[in-house]
């Protein structure tokens, strides 16, 4: 069997004593490094169709057809007549599904012939941009108004925008705007106050208007109690930010909450919005009611997420258990599983964050890190081929990843260890060093390559005109010096390992000290060769002072891990001495 890189990193860093030694081939942590390179962004878009089956599925369609796209989720309601989409890829791809969704709706759906139970402005009622990963709320914005103008412009349809992608306060939130619904749009539209944002200032009744903007995520969280409504009600009353009015309000900022009875389960459960994730995490909320329900002497039988959740909340709550328990995990699934069983979210039914975790949901990774999914054999075959990448940049970030991987073994092999039992404490605080380090440099080996082909792609462009030889030298410059940042992030991320290395050289059990030695000497060459490669890439900076500066910095890295070797080498000598 060939071994793929991913999981010769793997191999290097030791199963803990968490992991079952047959997961030591799959591929969490490969994908925890494409999750960390792709951008993602999601959209919600609801359209005023619920009860048409081929309507519905032909919007799906459209969705679906955009490369580098996610459908993640559709949810029709016949009463409602509304169907919410959610999607998920980068900004240029999700604003191109929002819009070829949209011209589907275009010929399917008719608002002159539109009755349901949710108030709604038009066929595309509403359409949010909200981020995921690596994107931020000014990325959503700019997606709302590329999504808004070209809507506006192709369809020749009224568009106004909310949410964080408006600056006026009185149409701001949608109910502000979609204020007398469907019905009323034709009047309003007359008013200068209520002038598109985008597209004409028309009625087109078999469109309305469509509300675009950006919003940061919205997730639907219950709490289970064997309660009555009421109680479960008091509780939400407590701790939602509203409370019982002005007076009294609750403790939490930027929850949303009732009480009501779950007739399928035969519980009471606490109901919450929470709008803001950067402001109160899911464990304070379940924290919030079990501290409430502990005083009413009711019982807590866990907690129920309705739809999709960024897999950042969830690691939150992990690390809040991690630190509460004082427990040891590294890795980012067994996080994710200790999470889902203190917060109970498997108590009503499955909680399969392999489909429920945005981030797990989408699986893009073959496209974002190619080099990480070769085999051994064949990435040797890749950097050996005729071709100037990858080259020495990758090479340097995944020898120094290996480094990092050996030490992090070393240090699990001294923790949890009988003889060492007096160094626990100072294992547990070591050894996530070299675990960070391991997946950032990872991170680079395919960065690299990327930061070159950006160079060759660059002096590809054409220099006609003066405008073009212009932008083909700015492009060369942004290009060059990506590439000088890379090998300079390889050096700063395989040089933060070198004062836990030292700890450990002189605490680790010495029957893996070899180990800590190839470790060392990997780290040693990564910087090494990140150096030369940002040297070699100076050279093609116009600015002298910036590589004056550059050039100095990266001796400096150079200096440091050489010398930081050397204190190892010298430890572990004393060390076999000693023994």
């Amino acid at each position: 069997m060939l071994l793929s890189l991913h999981t010769l990193s793997t191999i290097f860093t030791q199963p803990t004593a968490y992991i079952p030694l047959r997961t030591i081939v799959t591929r969490p942590l490969l994908l925890d490094i494409q999750r960390k390179m792709a951008q993602i962004i999601e959209c919600v878009p609801n359209f005023s169709e619920g009860r048409r089956p081929d309507v519905i599925e032909a919007i799906s369609k459209a969705v679906r057809s955009v490369p580098g796209v996610s459908l993640l989720d559709v949810d029709p309601g016949k009463s409602t007549n509304r169907t919410v989409y959610t999607f998920v890829g980068n900004a240029e791809n999700v604003v191109e599904a929002a819009l070829a969704a949209a011209k589907v709706a275009y010929t399917l759906i008719d608002m002159t012939k539109h009755s349901g139970e949710h108030p709604r402005l038009g066929a595309l009622d509403v359409c949010p941009f909200i981020p995921v990963a690596n994107s931020t709320m000014e990325d959503c914005v700019e997606c709302a108004n590329r999504f808004a103008k070209r809507l506006g412009e192709d369809l020749n349809v009224p568009v106004y925008m909310y949410g964080f992608a408006s600056d006026r306060d009185y149409r701001k939130q949608v109910p502000q705007i979609r204020a007398g619904e469907y019905e009323g749009l034709a009047e309003k539209l007359k008013k200068p106050e209520w002038t598109p944002d985008f597209g004409p200032t028309t009625f087109v009744p078999r469109w309305g208007a469509t509300i675009a903007g950006a919003r940061k995520f919205l997730a639907a969280y219950n709490i289970n109690l064997l309660s009555t409504k009421e109680q479960a009600h008091r509780i939400a009353l407590n701790i939602r930010e509203q409370g019982r009015g002005p007076k009294e309000p609750g403790r939490l900022k930027s929850v949303q909450g009732l009480g009501w009875w779950y007739e399928e389960g035969k519980i009471a459960q606490i109901s919450t919005n929470l709008t803001d994730l950067d402001v109160t995490t899911l464990h304070e909320v379940y924290e919030a009611a079990l501290h409430d329900a502990g005083e009413l002497k009711l019982p807590v039988i866990g907690s129920e997420l309705v739809g999709l959740i960024p897999l950042k909340p969830i690691l939150q709550a992990a690390d809040y258990f991690i630190e509460k328990e004082n427990l040891f995990v590294l890795e980012e699934e067994q996080k994710v599983q200790l999470a889902v069983n203190r917060l109970g979210l498997n108590t009503l039914s499955r909680f399969d964050y392999k489909t429920r975790i945005i981030e797990y949901a989408v699986d893009n990774s073959k496209n974002e890190s190619p080099l990480l999914y070769l085999t051994v054999k064949e990435f040797v075959n890749e950097v050996a081929a005729r071709k100037p990448a990858p080259g020495g940049g990758s090479v340097a970030a995944l020898i120094g990843s290996m480094g990092a991987g050996l030490c992090r073994m070393v240090g699990l092999l001294t923790h949890g260890n009988k003889k060492f039992e007096a160094m626990e404490t100072d294992m547990r605080r070591l050894t996530p060093v070299f675990h960070v380090a391991m997946n950032r440099l990872l991170l680079l080996v395919d960065q690299d390559t990327k930061a070159f082909n950006s160079i060759l792609e660059a002096n590809r462009l054409p220099a006609t005109s003066p405008e073009e030889k212009t932008a083909k030298e700015q492009a060369i410059q942004r290009a060059t010096m990506e590439a000088i940042n890379v090998p300079m992030e390889t050096a700063k991320a395989a040089n933060s390992v070198w004062r836990a290395m030292e700890e450990l050289a002189a605490l680790a059990n010495i029957t893996a000290i070899s180990d800590l030695q190839v470790g060392a000497k990997s780290i040693e060459t990564a910087v090494a060769g990140a150096v030369w490669n940002i040297h070699i890439n100076l050279s093609g900076l116009t600015d002298a002072a910036a590589k004056e500066h550059i050039a100095a910095e990266a001796d400096a890295q150079l200096k440091y891990s050489q010398t930081q070797f050397w204190r190892v080498c010298d430890m572990v000598e004393k060390r076999k001495k000693i023994v």
